[in-house]
């Protein structure tokens, strides 16, 4: 069983969109997103510099973006698992047939901003949070009042919160964890985002959904969602409840799952698999980066479908 898998903030780098731009209609595509997400994807994928993608409100479409131009190039079975990481999410509900394209891109630049914006509101931030047990690390951060925002799995968790009680936090490393400050706009995932969940309810609720043509996995618990409307609900939920990846990734185990593309910009999800499902049971992996992995990933596509397997 195959399982596609779209990547989330901080996973973009200057000039990955560059090589997909030589694919026929790949430069219309993107100019036609940027109208709906109110950026310039083409620019920001091939031109801009680090800072200026790493941007909340530039970085989101950007992301979904490129997910779904790589995914465009690929020929899926109904038999396929998606997933997306955070806002990941909102191209993986495209690829399973839950949003258009569009809605997708449209969402994204509408989550970028906002989320942006409840940033600025008051200072706050993230942590990621390396080793010790899942569980009391979980509670070490709420003794804080802080927030677990993202539970990836392979012994890391991301604490969010203000200021004050994150460095507090880094500077104690209770139980001797490991605690990294991350380079984002805020406190993602949280109730700080609330603003931004209200906002981008009210151009959900505009939007038509369909039922999945291809089962996707929820961040908030990794179960397969089978309504749209309950899928699009979740994305909204999403901006202010935690990313539970890990329960993402056993769920891909439980399911079977042999084999996982991760699209461009590739690489985090890929290594999160990695290190949490090591083993045998280890799914064969190709990340999508450029157009050069394209043999690779359709490869993958038709030994890993049940014909290919034969």
């Amino acid at each position: 069983m195959l399982a596609v898998l779209s990547p989330g903030q901080g996973s973009q780098k200057p000039g990955f969109l560059k090589p997909w731009l030589a694919l026929p209609g790949a430069e219309a595509r993107l100019r036609a997103w940027s109208e709906l997400a109110g950026v310039d994807l083409v620019h920001l994928g091939t031109e801009a510099d680090a800072e200026e993608i790493k941007d909340t409100a530039r970085t989101q479409p950007l992301l979904v973006a490129a997910a779904l131009l790589a995914a465009e190039q690929l020929t899926l079975t109904e038999a396929t698992v998606v997933a997306g990481h955070s806002v990941g999410e909102l191209a993986a509900a495209a690829i399973a047939g839950v949003l258009t394209p569009e809605a997708a891109v449209t969402l994204a630049g509408v989550r970028g901003r906002e989320m942006a914006a409840a940033c600025a509101l008051e200072p706050t931030g993230m942590a990621a949070v390396l080793g010790g047990d899942p569980d009391e690390v979980v509670a070490a951060i709420e003794s804080y009042g802080l927030h677990a925002a993202n539970r990836n799995g392979a012994g890391q968790i991301v604490a969010a919160g203000a200021k004050e009680p994150l460095e507090k936090f880094a500077a104690e490393r209770p139980g001797g964890v490991r605690v990294i400050p991350l380079a984002v706009a805020g406190a993602f995932h949280t109730p700080f985002m609330s603003p931004a969940e209200q906002a981008l309810g009210v151009v959900a609720a505009g939007l038509a959904t369909a039922g999945p043509a291809r089962t996707i996995l929820s961040d908030l618990d990794g179960a397969a969602v089978s309504d749209g409307a309950e899928m699009l609900s979740r994305l909204v939920r999403q901006v202010t409840a935690p990313v539970r990846w890990d329960l993402v990734m056993r769920t891909l185990a439980d399911r079977g799952v042999t084999a996982v593309i991760e699209l461009a910009p590739a690489g985090t999800l890929a290594g999160l698999i990695k290190r949490e499902l090591k083993g045998p049971g280890l799914p064969a992996i190709v990340t999508l980066n450029t157009p050069d992995d394209l043999p690779a990933a359709l490869n993958l596509i038709a030994t890993s479908s049940p014909e290919g397997q034969n």
